[in-house]
């Protein structure tokens, strides 16, 4: 059974950092495309970065610059390290494996102005 499990959301300031992480299970992260989602309040869920499982990486035009995606093969966890953070990045963050297209439950970041 895949399981993707989110953790690391909070509230923080505008300009702050959060690391976001998930671990999978039953699936090898390094063996997939893997990504990071966000839905906003009232907004559509919009993909925010993606790692292939060569290594590239694309982001939103929107976080370009200030989110990194990475991942540890050895903990089986991928990471959305996010850098000077805005409000309009609150959201609810989820992981995907793109493979399968099994999701994570979602962990909230709001960043206060």
């Amino acid at each position: 059974q895949v399981q993707l499990v989110e953790s690391g959301g909070g509230l923080v300031q505008a300009g702050g950092s959060l690391r976001l992480s998930c671990a999978a299970s039953g699936i090898v992260a390094s063996f997939v495309t893997m990504a990071w989602h966000r839905q906003g309040p009232g907004k559509q869920r919009e993909l925010v970065a993606r790692l292939t499982v060569g290594g590239s990486t694309n982001y939103a035009d929107s976080v370009k610059g200030r989110f990194t995606i990475s991942r540890d093969i050895a903990k089986n966890t991928v990471y959305l390290q996010m850098n000077n953070l805005k409000p309009e990045d609150t959201a609810v963050y989820y992981c995907n494996a793109v493979i399968g297209d099994y999701w994570g439950q979602g962990t909230r970041v709001t960043v206060s102005s």
